[in-house]
């Protein structure tokens, strides 16, 4: 779905658009974020996003690399080289560059890697700041329950094919079940 491998066989539309027929079209209204950063670490983090931000035509550019550095809690390595960083802050800036251009969908491949329990809850934040009628998210991960807690629908693979399917109103009884399961173990301890 994010243009980088064609597909096989069948047919992938991303907001009405075929990924084989119009790639670039498509790449312009999605954000990625990936175990894998796709960032230049010979490059500062700003040079990163200037470059990215460039690609997407971002209007005032610097205000928008300031504010996702802000965000993303990296302003303070600005200038430093992605090389430097550990892979959490890898994993941040990469956020940011998937942010760049305030994309309408965003593809979440198990964004949570590398990422401690503080980044964790900022990037929670971030996705929570982001309306959410104006964005499609497709989230992949193993976390089940950070998934469920993160969309408004739900879908289960196994082995290529839809396992089970939820909607908003069953996320949320499952949610309270989940709750309800929470407290019981800690009123057992």
């Amino acid at each position: 779905m994010s243009t980088l491998v064609s597909p096989t066989s069948g047919k992938v539309l991303i907001d009405g658009l075929d990924i084989k027929e119009k790639p670039i079209e498509i790449r312009k209204k999605i954000g990625v974020i990936s175990h894998e950063t796709y960032l230049y670490h010979e490059l500062t983090a700003a040079e990163n996003l200037r470059f990215f931000g460039k690609m997407y035509d971002v209007l005032d550019t610097e205000a928008r690399i300031d504010e996702l550095l802000e965000q993303v809690g990296l302003k303070y390595r600005k200038n430093d080289r992605v090389g430097t960083f550990s892979r959490g802050m890898k994993q941040r800036l990469s956020i940011a560059r998937a942010l760049i251009h305030d994309p309408p969908i965003l593809f979440l491949d198990e964004p949570y890697t590398g990422l401690d329990q503080h980044a964790s809850a900022n990037f929670d934040r971030i996705l929570s700041g982001t309306n959410a009628h104006d964005k499609t998210r497709v989230l992949i991960s193993h976390d089940i329950e950070r998934g469920i807690c993160l969309c408004s629908r739900a879908i289960i693979l196994a082995n290529g094919h839809i396992a089970h399917e939820m909607n908003e109103s069953e996320l949320g009884d499952l949610l309270q079940c989940e709750a309800l399961y929470e407290n019981l173990v800690e009123e057992r301890k």
